[in-house]
């Protein structure tokens, strides 16, 4: 049954390419989607989910697809979900109708498929099937300088997706493994420690490069201002977690190695965090100011694999693997939500340059509540999703803490807790700016309505996505402790 989760959309859209009622057959589809997407939830690891079709039998190549785990079976409904939401959000500019709706349900089917595959190959390509028209959304339908950057996040994923692929042959290659199923890489070992060591740097390039991790990070804030909603919403809420998923899920493959650039890796994530932080404190746009926050938050999820890599396995380190994937969905959550509602104001007032916002509180209530919220839980308010993630962290990167002299990643640790308070800062400003103070030509009450009923619906999803796991955390990391094996491809096919 998990191929219907990529079926749907990818059906759905080539149904309006040949002439359906776009809204109507995306929404439809996005929402079947979700019901499914949600309901798998209770039975995850039933055997029904497994799908398995051999491509090519030399190299042996599976489309085989299914939850390996309980990681998968989350950002497979992070993915639902925001895919329902982008595809409700936005306006399709007039005559655009089957380029808009088709290309978001391929967006969302291509990160649907990633997080489904249990095969290496098709994990990698379903991600680059998402980005084809993500890059044909910012540069037609996008806004400012939208080709400008079309070509840069062309050029910035494309390298990183070669050296990515160029890493994971290599994998395949020292691993010895027959098949490129995940069941098998991960049986396997990679006993040259040379190997590991260059496997993990392509890794931890490649990877690095589609998550924004510092220095790769620049394209990441103008392609997600210059985008659609839509596309913003699915790039940084869901497909940036591809790069952060594959880390985790192939660590064990190269733990060795990765050991050989865990400071290497600090520096960067702290680069992250602060570096880019303080570039968020200077944005002038509500739009960049959302992009750069999104690249600085990346920087805590690798701070939890860097706690993984210090420990040296899973079971070393327990709260390593549930705090980068609690805050993977929290963030995919808050920051969808948040170019939601920037997308709203954008409509309703014409722009988002800060100085020209103030007061849109008064006009707009719903919307200031609920871009509220999503402001709090991205600075981490008890009570939200991201708080906990933030908090498993923290705690992951203390956990090998024996008392004594203080390590690399307690350090790190200690050091990226002041991003909590530059976050703080520019989110807080940014509201008060927006939402408070005196009304200006662009948000006083004759200009602007608050939004309807079928906006509302996709945002306070959102809304109780956050609040629902920020108060029952162990409701999603439950999920974590089941562990499925996949039916060989044999069976499966039978």
């Amino acid at each position: 049954m998990s191929i219907l989760l990529i079926l749907i959309p990818i059906l759905a859209a080539i149904a309006i390419l040949s002439g359906g009622k776009a809204r109507s057959i995306a929404t439809g589809a996005a929402a079947l989607n979700l019901i499914i997407g949600l309901g798998s939830v209770f039975s995850f690891d039933h055997s029904v989910w497994n799908f398995s079709w051999q491509v090519l039998s030399q190299p042996s190549i599976h489309l085989a697809l299914g939850f390996y785990d309980g990681m998968s079976m989350i950002m497979v409904a992070l993915s639902a979900l925001v895919l329902f939401a982008a595809v409700m959000s936005g306006k399709c500019p007039e005559g655009h109708e089957k380029l808009w709706y088709s290309s978001i349900l391929f967006i969302g089917a291509g990160g649907l498929g990633a997080f489904l595959s249990t095969d290496l190959f098709f994990f990698y390509a379903f991600h680059e099937l998402a980005l084809i028209p993500t890059f044909l959304m910012i540069g037609m339908l996008g806004s400012g300088e939208r080709k400008e950057a079309a070509w840069k996040i062309t050029i910035y994923l494309a390298l990183g997706s070669i050296i990515l692929l160029a890493g994971l042959i290599w994998l395949v290659a020292a691993s010895g493994s027959e098949t490129w199923l995940f069941e098998d890489l991960l049986a396997s070992t990679i006993a040259d420690s040379g190997a590991q060591k260059g496997i993990a740097l392509l890794l931890i390039i490649g990877f690095g490069v589609l998550i924004s991790l510092f220095p790769f990070h620049s394209w990441a804030a103008p392609a997600y201002a210059s985008a659609p909603a839509p596309v913003a919403m699915l790039h940084a809420g869901v497909l940036k977690k591809f790069g952060l998923y594959g880390l985790i899920r192939l660590y064990p493959m190269v733990a060795e190695g990765m050991q050989a650039w865990l400071s290497l890796l600090i520096v960067l994530l702290l680069c992250n965090i602060l570096w880019v932080g303080f570039v968020t404190l200077n944005q002038k746009r509500l739009d960049m100011m959302l992009g750069n926050s999104s690249v600085m938050h990346m920087g805590y999820i690798f701070l939890a694999f860097a706690a993984l890599i210090e420990a040296g396995s899973f079971e070393a380190n327990p709260l390593a693997k549930p705090a980068a994937v609690l805050l993977m969905f929290a963030h995919g959550i808050s920051i969808a939500l948040l170019f939601m509602l920037t997308d709203t104001i954008r409509r309703k007032t014409g722009t988002v340059e800060l100085a020209e916002l103030g007061g849109l509180a008064k006009a707009a209530p719903r919307l200031a509540f609920l871009f509220g919220l999503g402001a709090m839980a991205s600075i981490g308010l008890p009570g939200l999703a991201n708080f906990s993630g933030e908090v498993l962290v923290f705690l992951s990167g203390f956990h090998a803490y024996d008392g004594g002299g203080l390590g690399c990643v307690q350090v790190a640790t200690i050091l990226a807790l002041w991003g909590v308070v530059i976050s703080a800062v520019y989110m807080l400003r940014a509201y008060r700016q927006t939402f408070h103070g005196p009304a200006v030509k662009h948000t006083d009450s004759s200009h602007v309505q608050d939004f309807g009923p079928f906006c509302q619906i996709p945002a306070a999803l959102l809304a109780i996505a956050l609040l629902v796991v920020g108060l029952f955390p162990n409701s999603l990391l439950n999920l974590l402790k089941a562990s499925t094996a996949p039916a060989p491809c044999e069976q499966a096919a039978e």
